[in-house]
Order: C-alpha cells, then structure tokens, then sequence
C-alpha cells in the first residue's frame, strides 16, 4: 500500500497509463486495505486510489472525524492535485454517504464523472442506525455475524474484536450526525450497487437515489451479501469498469465537434 501526496489516500498497484481514476470510500469500522481486492481485479488503465480514515491503521495517532462532513472535506481536499484524469467515486456503506459529500465539494473543481454507492440508503433517509456506545460488545459482534465479512477466526480473536469495536463505534458517531436535506443534489449520474442477499438494504430503499442526482440514476445487482463489493471484486470489477468506461466514451463524443452541414454535403457529393 502507497501514499499518495496525502495521509488520506492510499493506492495499493500502479498504473503506468492511466485514464481514470476510482476514488472508494470504506464502510464504519473499515479501513483503506477493503478494496485492495478490487484495485487488483481493474483494468490495468483504471487506478483505485482509497481513503484512509483517520484513527486507524497507520493513521491510527489522528482523531477520529467528527461527522461526515469532516471526513468528506479531507478527501475533497486531498483530490485536489488529481483532476488530469477524470475521477469516478465510490463509497461502500457509510462511505457513500462520505462519496456523496465529497462530490458536492469537488463539483466547485470540475465535478466527478459519476458516483458509485454500495450496499446504502441514500443519504436523505434516515438510516435508522443504532447508538453502539449504547449497544453491548456481543450484540455489535452478533449483526457482524449477520452481515458477513468478516472471517469467524477474526470474531473469535479478543484483540481484534476489540479494534474493530473501537473503529465503528467511533464511525456510527459520525454516521448518526449526519443529516441531508431531500432535495440536496450533485450534477453526476449515480450508480447504486445492491447485492442480492444484503440483509440491511431493499432496491427500494435505494431507489432513493435518483431525488439526489440530476443525472439519473442506474442500478447494478451483484450476488452475494452486503460485503459483496470487496468480497467478489470480480463481478464488481466488471460492472464498475463498464460504467466508467460507458461514461468516457460519451464525455468524449460529446467533446468532438459538430460537423457544418456543408461539409458533409461536399463530402457525400465526393462519394456519389
């Protein structure tokens, strides 16, 4: 794993020629390394570049963020210097909701091509999410179970249990602050990514979506739980690299200018 100009962005293969960029943002609790899987499974010219949270992993010294706005201002800010390629985000779980405000801050520097969010209401629902500093360490440890992802060896280990307990209810803190007005909108068209056997989210909860793009908004099923994304990079892969690749080609045939009338007239009189 590198760091890119910044201690909030990691990348995990190179990419010699590059011609876009997919910024993901982690789930409450997780960490940059969740897509190390899928940056493996892209297409050699498309670069995953991951956010790292504060206060955890090698950034574990820094604070936690305070609510999503925070963690959403850091990235903006750190994108900065990488908009010679064009920049697709994503977010899983919480981290689309992170996405989101992250590409309301960079539309005020040329905007992203489109937004991926994963296994998440959109962000004017209300998530209904437990207070864990209110919730025991074995009901956490129970919906984690529910959730898949997370190997049985590692839930059986004290000290991780422990760390993870740590990071999401540090993360649900923030998540709980957040509020999004219904008619809050980016300009970018908006794919939701929703697994087949998610037990935390309905196509129609994500369906919501659409109120909060003036793009319109497609919706890709993957198979598998509500871990899908990082647990199959595969399929994700696959599905995230035509959309990006869908969008290139219609921002650049919209970059081409029209032909005059005349000149194809002439033209088609040469061919006669």
């Amino acid at each position: 794993m590198t760091l890119l100009h910044s201690p909030a962005l990691r990348t995990f293969h190179s990419r010699r020629h590059t011609v876009a960029r997919l910024v993901c943002f982690p789930h409450a609790g997780g960490a940059a390394n969740a897509f190390a899987g899928l940056s493996a499974a892209l297409p050699q010219d498309i670069e995953l570049i991951a956010v790292q949270y504060p206060g955890r992993q090698e950034r574990r010294a820094d604070p936690f963020a305070e609510d999503i706005a925070a963690l959403a201002g850091e990235a903006a800010h750190s994108l900065a210097g990488f908009a010679d390629r064009p920049l697709f985000l994503l977010g899983h779980s919480m981290g689309a909701l992170t996405a989101f405000e992250t590409a309301r801050r960079l539309e005020q520097r040329g905007g992203v091509t489109r937004l991926f969010a994963s296994a998440a209401r959109p962000p004017a629902q209300d998530w209904e999410e437990r207070d864990l500093d209110f919730s025991g360490d074995d009901e956490i440890v129970a919906e984690l179970r529910r959730l898949g992802g997370v190997p049985e060896a590692l839930l059986q280990d004290r000290d991780t249990v422990h760390e993870m307990l740590r990071l999401l209810r540090a993360d649900h803190r923030a998540l709980r602050r957040y509020r999004c007005p219904a008619d809050t909108l980016i300009t970018a068209p908006i794919t939701a990514l929703l697994a087949e056997e998610d037990p935390k989210n309905t196509i129609e909860q994500i369906r919501g979506w659409a109120r909060h793009t003036r793009a319109g908004l497609a919706i890709d099923g993957l198979a598998g739980g509500h871990f899908s994304l990082t647990g199959r990079s595969t399929e994700a892969a696959l599905r995230i690299a035509r959309r990006i690749r869908g969008d290139l080609a219609r921002v650049a045939a919209a970059a081409l200018p029209a032909t005059p009338a005349c000149h194809r007239d002439t033209h088609l009189m040469g061919e006669m």
